[in-house]
């Protein structure tokens, strides 16, 4: 007989077999073993387990998609885990304190620059701004204009006063925007990256503003022009005016005449001049600036077609006298040309005989001084901007490299391997050769001199020659810095010579404003002498104002009725405040290229298309 084995093989069945129950049932167990031995597949466990007892599955179904259960169990696990750190991370890190990293403090040069503009907030005249921050200001000269009966601009609120009085000079003051301007138009990135590039172009529009109410704006051709606002007076002069009065500006009862010159070359290309290169810096503002060049085009041309010195014949002589108007006139021809790109102005401005009349070939004890009264240096410095980085050629190539050989020889001059300067003890160099108020020349060439080396280096020119001796640019930088340091205090009286830097400073500076107590008492003219001769020192600080300097021999008295040492000045201080914002910000961006040039046009004709493909 046979079976069917329930494990898969054969079994057969001897029906005569005479082995007992037992013996059967001992061999069935044997078998069973056997079968036992081997390996069993799914459906053989099947049939032993129990529903029970089933093997779980190594796959897990997620509906979309099956996954084996190790890799699901881990991915799982990872991401619970990866959340824990996570969340603990978090809370580490909002719990420690944070030790934030603070950029590094600003260099001296940043710092004095802060100071420096917010002299202009202290001279402003007319109603002050609300964020004007300067606590002992206020609103003064509203009249301004209207009190003159003989005067027929009505309206001259606004502008700075010059210096330790309120006299608004314009030659002076012109000048100052202009070197403002300058400096922004040159190195508008480190204003802005000192926070100060808005309020520099505040300080020039305060002052750009006045200017438009000085003559006919509108007009294209102007036969007069208002050159000052208040009366200096002469030592004999009893009547009250702004130098034998001292007074709050904001307390002034007194006459304040406006002078008018219907003459005034000089006067008339400085205020040109600022004029035009503040249109630059607010070509942003099209309308504005627009307005800006129409009044420089204006200034210009009666410049041009009235010719006499402004200061001659009258008080301005005392004060600020006026030597030429032929360096004003390569100057304010620079800056139009800049302005409008109108090649007549750079034609004028390289004019041989124009520059014979400026000095350009005379030398002398004064050639590279450049001033609020001797433009030349700078306009040979403007110019020869011209020449390094579009090279027009001809027929201007002739004056522009003389100027650019002149600029190299005058910079020689301010080197310490040359005499042709003295330097006191201290190191400070004496342009104006040991008279009184040398800082504002001082200044002036520390700014030339950094922004000619940076030309050199956005021009990739290593240098220059000083005769047979060649100099890296770096030096003229050193120069610039050496200067600069010596006023901010590393000179032998360890004084700072700009007011609220550091902690040693004139503190009896001749300014009325600042020396006058704001307490609500108004003192007449001779009232506010007591102010004027107290040896206790300014109730206000004027933050910023850079004094009228040491002597030839370091030497400097803190007293606040002797101007040559304590009075600042508008032209002194934007010459600081142009060599500052030049000399800040060591390693940053230096120079601006091509702003100056925006109105420029292509120096040459766009060459013709090419010729079409000859066809057989």
């Amino acid at each position: 007989m046979y079976g069917r084995d329930p494990w898969g093989g054969p079994l057969e069945i001897n029906a005569a077999d005479s082995a007992t129950d037992d013996d059967r049932s001992r061999n069935l167990q044997d078998y069973d073993r056997a079968a036992l031995s081997r390996p069993l597949d799914e459906t053989q466990q099947s049939w032993l387990l129990g529903p029970g007892e089933q093997k779980k599955k190594k796959y897990v179904d997620l509906g979309c998609v099956i996954v084996s259960r190790k890799i699901f169990v881990w991915t799982v696990g990872t991401i619970l885990a990866a959340g824990l750190l996570a969340g603990f991370i978090t809370l580490i890190v909002k719990t420690v304190p944070r030790h934030r990293h603070h950029p590094p403090p600003p260099d001296n040069y940043t710092v004095a620059l802060h100071k420096a503009l917010m002299f202009f907030n202290a001279q402003r005249s007319g109603k002050l701004p609300k964020h004007n921050n300067v606590s002992w200001r206020g609103n003064s000269g509203l009249n301004d204009g209207k009190a003159d009966s003989a005067s027929i601009f009505k309206n001259l609120v606004g502008g700075y006063y010059d210096a330790g009085d309120a006299i608004k000079f314009n030659f002076p003051q012109s000048f100052a925007m202009t070197m403002l301007s300058w400096s922004v138009i040159e190195y508008s990135a480190k204003y802005e990256a000192a926070g100060e590039l808005t309020h520099v172009k505040d300080i020039i529009k305060w002052g750009t503003d006045y200017f438009l109410k000085t003559f006919n704006s509108t007009a294209d051709t102007i036969d007069q022009l208002v050159m000052q606002v208040g009366k200096g007076g002469t030592p004999d002069d009893t009547d009250p005016n702004d130098h034998n009065c001292w007074m709050r500006p904001e307390d002034i009862d007194y006459d304040r005449p406006v002078a008018i010159c219907h003459s005034c070359s000089d006067l008339a290309a400085e205020m040109a001049a600022a004029l035009a290169s503040a249109s630059i810096v607010f070509k942003d503002n099209k309308a504005y600036s627009q307005k800006l060049v129409h009044g420089a085009k204006t200034l210009f041309k009666f410049s041009r077609d009235q010719r006499a010195r402004y200061s001659s014949g009258n008080e301005a002589s005392i004060f600020y006298n006026s030597t030429s108007y032929w360096d004003e006139f390569v100057w304010g021809a620079s800056w139009l040309y800049y302005a409008t790109g109108n090649s007549s102005y750079l034609q004028l401005a390289t004019t041989r005989g124009l520059a014979k009349h400026a000095g350009a070939f005379w030398g002398g004890p004064y050639y590279g001084v450049f001033s609020w009264d001797n433009k030349l240096a700078g306009a040979q410095v403007l110019l020869s901007r011209l020449r390094l980085f579009l090279n027009p050629g001809y027929p201007y190539e002739e004056i522009l490299s003389t100027f650019h050989n002149q600029t190299g020889i005058f910079l020689c001059s301010f080197l310490p391997d040359f005499t042709t300067f003295n330097r006191t003890k201290g190191g400070m160099i004496q342009l104006n050769h040991g008279a009184p108020q040398p800082l504002q020349y001082v200044v002036n060439a520390a700014f030339l001199a950094t922004v000619f080396s940076d030309y050199l280096d956005a021009a990739d020119t290593p240098g220059w020659y000083c005769g047979p001796h060649f100099y890296q640019t770096s030096v003229l930088r050193k120069f610039a810095e050496t200067q600069i340091n010596y006023i901010l205090g590393k000179n032998p009286r360890k004084m700072s010579y700009v007011v609220g830097f550091g902690n040693n400073y004139p503190k009896h500076v001749h300014h009325r404003g600042a020396s006058i107590p704001k307490n609500k008492v108004k003192y007449n003219c001779k009232g506010g002498w007591k102010w004027r001769d107290t040896k206790k020192p300014n109730p206000n600080t004027i933050v910023g104002a850079m004094v009228a300097g040491p002597d030839r021999h370091d030497g400097f008295h803190d007293v606040r009725t002797n101007y040559n040492y304590t009075e600042p000045t508008l032209a002194g201080n934007a010459g600081l405040v142009a060599a500052l914002v030049a000399l800040s910000g060591e390693g940053t961006k230096k120079i601006d290229k091509n702003t100056i040039f925006s109105a420029v046009p292509p120096m040459f004709p766009t060459p013709p298309p090419p010729p079409a493909p000859w066809k057989p």
